[in-house]
């Protein structure tokens, strides 16, 4: 049994069954594997609710965020000294005060295409109005090209019409002291991505000195390609049990 266990953070718009075929290669190298519940409320109050779970959990840690999830790993490793390191998977990795929205809408290099998200929320979203902020829906017709462009059309349309909103804050929230500048972080890059492009991932990634590796996929390459992501995560779970 592994003495280092892994925390599976996912991202928006989904949730933590998005880790099942990752979980199945973890558990059956022997790692204890926590898929925690994102609450999509907001990065300062969702890593808050991470890091809280964090502190149940003893011996050393290895945190892994997908997507939005990044941006939640970001803050919820900050301080904690049981995480030994962050792996990022398609993910959202923030400078402090940097937002979702600024991240996702930076031009992008000369002959590449932007997010696929980036643009009129009523052009891509369903929306729901809360008290004080819109819960978004990525509209199911968008949903199969734009998040899962490497996945069979009926599995994709069932993550369509499956899908957990997020609020309006976390696209605009500004993220706080990141985890990164001082635990050691790897990166996945899904170089089919239309929602993180590969070259947003790559920048943040060298940001953050991320030991980088890539894989052919869409942004859900934890689904399409469970795994290249569970051989990261085992890479970075035997260098920290090494380490112990």
């Amino acid at each position: 049994m592994s003495k280092t266990k892994v925390v599976l953070v996912h991202g928006a718009w989904a949730d933590a069954s998005s880790w099942n075929g990752v979980i199945e290669r973890l558990q059956g190298e022997g790692t204890t594997v926590y898929a925690v519940p994102n609450p999509l409320r907001g990065p300062s109050s969702d890593a808050a609710y991470v890091a809280r779970i964090l502190k149940t959990i003893s011996g050393p840690i290895i945190l892994v965020g997908h997507s939005y999830g990044g941006a939640v790993v970001t803050n919820a490793g900050t301080g904690n000294p049981n995480v030994k390191a962050l792996v990022y998977m398609n993910a959202f990795v923030p400078d402090q005060g940097e937002s979702l929205l600024h991240l996702a809408t930076t031009s992008p290099p000369s002959g590449q295409d932007g997010s696929c998200l980036a643009g009129d929320l009523a052009t891509l979203f369903n929306t729901v109005p809360l008290s004080g902020d819109l819960d978004l829906y990525i509209k199911p017709d968008l949903f199969p090209s734009c998040f899962a462009n490497d996945l069979p059309e009926k599995q994709a349309a069932v993550l369509a019409v499956s899908q957990r909103p997020v609020t309006q804050n976390i696209i605009e929230e500004p993220s706080g002291a990141p985890a990164w500048k001082t635990i050691p972080s790897f990166y996945l890059v899904g170089t089919l991505d239309k929602v993180i492009p590969p070259y947003a991932q790559v920048f943040m990634a060298q940001r953050a000195n991320a030991q980088i590796s890539y894989v052919k996929a869409s942004h859900l390459s934890m689904i399409s390609n469970p795994d290249a992501a569970a051989d990261l995560i085992i890479q970075v779970v035997e260098l920290a049990n090494i380490a112990v």
